[in-house]
């Protein structure tokens, strides 16, 4: 097989892109704080998106919201949201990610964050809040178990 010059170009890009991939995708199995805080901003990203199944996929199978509600009446209420505003941000005002010491299975967030929604341009609502988030490392996945705020 013959390849122009542009396709050795293409092939040496999609070589180190691979590369590149795997590389990261070795360092952040290894290093379960990264991946944590890349769950997080994950997390972030989904709620902005308004993309419910992508924020669904980032619970784990035994989440608590508030101490007492579970997953599904989790969904319903983001759900709510996500139709009664257009656009969506969360602006995290400061956060700390942090593995438990005692237990390399849980992790924890906390942040202090501002919350608005808006139909148009110009937010309708900007409500700030202070998160406590628990996340559970499940098959190699951090897993959001609890979440609490005031």
């Amino acid at each position: 097989m013959v390849l122009n010059k542009s396709g050795w170009v293409m092939r040496g890009l999609m070589a180190w892109v691979m590369g590149t991939a795997l590389l990261l995708g070795a360092c952040s199995k290894s290093d379960p704080q990264a991946r944590l805080e890349a769950t997080v901003r994950q997390l972030q990203a989904s709620i902005e998106a308004k993309d419910a199944g992508a924020v669904m996929d980032l619970v784990d199978t035994r989440f608590r919201m508030q101490g007492d509600l579970d997953a599904e009446l989790a969904r319903k209420t983001m759900m709510a949201i996500f139709y009664r505003y257009a656009n969506i941000k969360v602006f995290a005002v400061g956060h700390q990610t942090r593995i438990d010491p005692a237990s390399k299975l849980t992790g924890y967030t906390d942040a202090q964050v501002l919350v608005t929604g808006a139909q148009g341009l110009i937010p309708e609502r900007a409500s700030p809040y202070t998160v406590r988030m628990e996340w559970r490392l499940v098959d190699d996945d951090w897993k959001l178990y609890d979440l609490k705020w005031e």
